[in-house]
């Protein structure tokens, strides 16, 4: 059995895979990408313009672009679309205020052309902090099963990593 997934896993080679890693300020974009780099939850400042670290994960390379999620620059986010198969959507799971805005970004990117083939994740970050929305109430309010045209899940996150599955 380990030899057959060994082989499938070949298969696949060095490839190389593209994704975005949007979200509103804040809902810890940064935090996230260095914790997969390094293992190790690490400082941040609010991103100006955009982070790129490259994550290799046994022979998988995934080139992450972690995109400012400030007002200014969302208008912007379209840039780093091409070529991309994955996208992460940080969301703050104690922001109740902005979760509308995030739904009506998240809809409007996955109108664009370039983003046909992406799969989705939505990390419901922050599940530590108190009263924070579940997994659950946050695919409610973003209305994530109205997404047909990509495959999506979303995923309860902490601030050391993951939860149990939440949703589809």
């Amino acid at each position: 059995m380990g030899l057959l997934i060994s082989r499938i896993w070949s298969l696949f080679g060095n490839e190389e895979h593209k994704l975005v890693l949007v979200g509103l300020d804040n809902a810890g974009k940064t935090t996230i990408l260095y914790q997969l780099l390094l293992g190790e939850a690490v400082h941040t400042r609010p991103t100006i313009g955009s982070n790129v670290e490259e994550i290799v994960w046994r022979n998988l390379r995934f080139v992450m672009w972690d995109l400012g999620g400030q007002q200014s620059l969302r208008s912007a986010w379209n840039t780093y679309y091409t070529n991309s198969e994955f996208v992460i959507m940080v969301i703050d799971s104690t922001d109740r205020q902005r979760l509308n805005i995030s739904r009506e970004e998240l809809h409007r990117m996955l109108t664009y052309e370039e983003l046909n083939r992406a799969c989705l994740l939505v990390f419901a970050n922050k599940q530590d902090a108190k009263g924070s929305m579940t997994a659950a109430e946050i695919s409610e309010q973003l209305n994530l099963t109205a997404i047909k045209q990509h495959p999506w899940h979303i995923q309860a996150y902490y601030i050391w990593g993951w939860s149990g599955l939440q949703a589809e």
